[in-house]
């Protein structure tokens, strides 16, 4: 049963030429890898693209894949690469449009509209408050903490695996999460007791 191996026995047998194995690859990071690039592109219609670049960039790359680290590492640092690729060629820095769409809105909120859809409406506002002052204090966070917190919080690395991903040591990732978790509260408590007087 496909479900029960591991995402590095599932990219062998994809290496191999089994489909289903790429289908479940699929649908065990699909999500995972979209919310990462969400967070982190500043152009709602990037998400999509790279995303979309980079299953297409793992099934080029299939016949040189070699189990060094973990398969979700490997998928991310291809996503990762390629949305470095993307600034550069525009030459725009994360800080000037971060969580922009196309159209003005939140990127962040499209995905949690999704998500929430079902919610009665004065949870569905409460819930979008909460999340809207989440994503403004995440935002402005140095983006190397940023992208530390994301991919630990949202993505469900390790620090080893964060570490690998961003090339770092695993101390130095420790410190990002350390710093983005204070300036987090430091953000986040003064906001909280305001709503609770309220």
């Amino acid at each position: 049963m496909l479900t029960q191996l591991s995402d590095e026995s599932l990219m062998s047998l994809y290496c191999e030429g089994d489909l289903l194995a790429f289908k479940e690859l699929y649908r065990r990071h699909s999500q995972g890898l979209y919310r990462f690039l969400a967070w982190r592109s500043p152009r709602r219609e990037w998400v999509d693209e790279i995303a979309q670049d980079s299953w297409t960039g793992l099934h080029h790359a299939r016949e040189r894949y070699r189990a060094k680290a973990g398969f979700r590492t490997y998928l991310y640092q291809i996503a990762r690469n390629r949305l470095i690729d993307l600034l550069r060629q525009q030459q725009i820095t994360l800080a000037s449009e971060l969580g922009q769409a196309a159209d003005g809105s939140d990127v962040f909120e499209q995905i949690a509209d999704h998500s929430n859809e079902e919610l009665p409406p004065d949870a569905l506002l409460e819930n979008k408050q909460q999340i809207a002052g989440l994503y403004a204090a995440v935002s402005a966070l140095p983006g190397e903490q940023k992208e530390a917190l994301v991919l630990q919080q949202f993505s469900g690395m390790s620090l080893d695996e964060i570490a690998q991903l961003t090339g770092v040591p695993a101390e130095t990732v420790k410190s990002r999460l350390r710093y983005a978790m204070r300036k987090l509260r430091q953000l986040l408590v003064p906001a909280l007791a305001q709503e609770e007087q309220a």
